[in-house]
């Protein structure tokens, strides 16, 4: 984000990393969705998966916030780095 941010400047550049969020499209991407997401929450500090509300609110931020420019906001829960 910093290099576009760098790049493509005065216009500010932003990202949001998602950890899993409760949303029907889980509906179809696995067998029992409410089952997977109850064991994503268990491995994480927050001891539950995100909501649609806390993923809009993490973009509102970023969109609210003229000083932000070349962030990566992450928001998973707590979940350890990948």
């Amino acid at each position: 984000m910093r290099a576009l941010a760098l790049e493509l400047a005065p216009l500010r550049v932003n990202a949001v990393r998602l950890g899993a969020i409760r949303t029907e499209l889980w509906d179809s991407s696995v067998p029992e969705p409410e089952a997977f997401l109850q064991a994503q929450g268990r491995g994480l500090p927050v001891q539950r998966v995100g909501s649609p509300e806390e993923a809009a609110a993490a973009y509102l931020y970023l969109l609210g916030n003229g000083y932000a420019t070349g962030t990566v906001l992450t928001l998973d829960g707590g979940a350890a780095p990948a």
